[in-house]
């Protein structure tokens, strides 16, 4: 494994010294638009493959995305090789349909310390949730970034993450969550919880396998491709392409969404994501909330 090639897949040609924050950003940011957060090997008949040497191979060698064990774990090798201090945590992604965090560690995030702050840097959530900056890790103080204002709140050693939403412009007549089914929230959108407790990627194994096997999987009910963008990101769900241009305007955020065919959908993962997949896909968006 070579930082010159993860350099090129991402595009970035920027400067690896000092290992400040300036640095840090620049790298995450690159990140999280040539990479996508992608889970289409579920619905390829392929496995999503656990370990930092398959991750490579498949971002890195294969053009190609990946979830958060994923994503996380290659930024982690990647941030810890060029000299940062970064430590891995897990947390619990909130499920809205429940009104509560989940109750498995099912999300990797990372720590970085740089000289004595430290930041939470996460470039594996996707979508209208993606931070595009560290955060500082400081509890209560509003953090804005162009995909809106995140906040961290620390509760009796519990970390919680949330972003302030903006109003969104759309043509649509209902403003639906892009994940879930029902209709989102104007206000604060909780996203996970977590505890600074170091982890080893290891204890996120057992996730890795049923995040892609159980039933009630989002993962597993959902085709997901997603990637930032230099004003906004797109998501593939299923058959609907989401288009999101933050901050549009009057503090709106624009959301323009097209329903695609089975031949648009392929030609779409090859020229708005880049991504090839060697096997075909089986597109799918079923709802998350229980019928019976």
């Amino acid at each position: 494994m070579k930082l010159k090639e993860y350099f090129a897949r991402i595009s970035y040609k920027g400067p690896l010294q000092p290992l400040d924050l300036k640095t840090l950003t620049a790298v995450l940011q690159h990140h999280i638009r040539s990479v996508p957060f992608e889970n289409l090997n579920i619905h390829c008949g392929e496995t999503i493959k656990f370990g930092l040497e398959a991750v490579y191979e498949k971002i890195v060698k294969n053009h190609r995305g990946g979830w958060c064990l994923e994503n996380n774990l290659l930024l982690s090798w990647v941030l810890q090789t060029m000299g940062y201090d970064v430590t891995l945590l897990g947390s619990y992604v909130y499920v809205p349909q429940e009104n509560k965090y989940d109750d498995a560690m099912n999300h990797l995030l990372l720590k970085v310390v740089i000289d004595g702050q430290a930041y939470t840097v996460d470039g594996g959530f996707g979508i209208a949730f993606q931070m595009w900056q560290p955060l500082e890790l400081v509890s209560g103080k509003d953090q804005p970034q162009k995909p809106g204002i995140f906040r961290l709140t620390e509760d009796n050693g519990v970390w919680y993450f949330d972003k302030i939403k903006r109003q969104v412009y759309s043509s649509g007549s209902e403003n639906k969550s892009l994940y879930f089914d029902g209709p989102e929230d104007l206000g604060c959108k909780k996203i996970y919880s977590f505890t600074l407790k170091p982890r080893t990627i290891e204890e996120f194994r057992k996730q890795n396998t049923i995040l892609q096997t159980a039933p009630e999987s989002l993962f597993v009910k959902k085709s997901i491709c997603s990637l930032q963008t230099t004003n906004g990101f797109q998501v593939l769900i299923g058959w609907t392409l989401t288009e999101t241009t933050y901050d549009y305007k009057d503090n709106m955020d624009l959301i323009e969404r097209t329903t695609l065919t089975d031949e648009e959908v392929e030609k779409t993962l090859k020229e708005r994501f880049n991504i090839r997949l060697k096997k075909k896909l089986v597109p799918i968006n079923e709802s998350l909330v229980p019928t019976s």
